[in-house]
């Protein structure tokens, strides 16, 4: 870890800001120029931007995050008033519409690797963001009462969520395979949880092996009708085959 990043990330602590998306944002930008972002120019952080919304594609609201994190990372820790913009959020909403229960679990069973399927059960099974399934722990799954105990969602609130009996089997069957230690979906190593673009990957690579063209982001496999959700086995998703 360099000094800045180390620098960046107390910095967030300190000030209570979600420090993964923005630190992630300025290491995607380091990436993207093979270059410390110190030695970044004005243009060329902003043509990044541009790049992630032209080619990317990435969603407004995605994009959002970039920004500010990079913003955040240049005028707090550079101490340098970094001329860059973010065009207007689009005013035109669409729905989101949610996703049939054949096609979440033709969604869900298109993944081979156990850790991904697991992922996404665990999105859709217990209504979770994408940042808070990256941060479960162990110590978070309450067998006893059958919850999900999830830290820091969206508004810096604690909450709980359902464990249905199908989840709890799932989770079972890949603590025994993969044995987590901290996180429960970790990285490249097992103290560290696994980046949020990587889950998203996951759910738009498995959205694409399934034919599915409804729906947005992995959000969507989060938005359970409350007749699924409140129901201990809300989708029969294990193979007949």
């Amino acid at each position: 870890m360099t000094e800045l990043r180390r620098e960046f990330e107390n910095h967030l602590i300190l000030r209570r800001y979600t420090s993964t998306a923005y630190v992630n944002a300025v290491k995607l930008l380091a990436k993207y120029y093979r270059r410390s972002p110190d030695l970044l120019t004005d243009d060329q952080v902003q043509n990044y931007l541009l790049y992630l919304l032209k080619e990317k594609r990435l969603a407004w609201n995605t994009c959002n995050v970039h920004f500010s994190g990079i913003k955040h990372f240049y005028t707090s820790i550079l101490k340098r008033d970094i001329n860059l913009f973010l065009p207007p959020r689009p005013r035109i909403k669409k729905i989101c519409l949610a996703l049939s229960r054949d096609e979440v679990k033709k969604l869900i069973f298109s993944c081979t690797n156990l850790k991904h399927r697991t992922l996404l059960l665990t999105v859709y099974s217990a209504g979770l963001r994408v940042s808070e399934v990256v941060k479960l722990e162990l110590s978070h799954i309450e067998r006893s009462r059958q919850m999900l105990r999830v830290e820091q969602g969206k508004g810096r609130k604690d909450r709980y969520t359902l464990l249905s009996n199908q989840l709890l089997e799932a989770l079972e069957e890949y603590w025994r395979v993969y044995r987590p230690d901290k996180y429960l979906f970790f990285g490249k190593t097992k103290t560290k949880p696994m980046p949020i673009e990587t889950a998203q990957q996951i759910y738009y690579k498995a959205k694409k092996r399934a034919g599915i063209t409804r729906g947005r982001g992995i959000h969507t496999l989060g938005i359970v009708l409350p007749h699924i959700f409140w129901n201990t086995e809300p989708v029969p998703l294990k193979s007949s085959a």
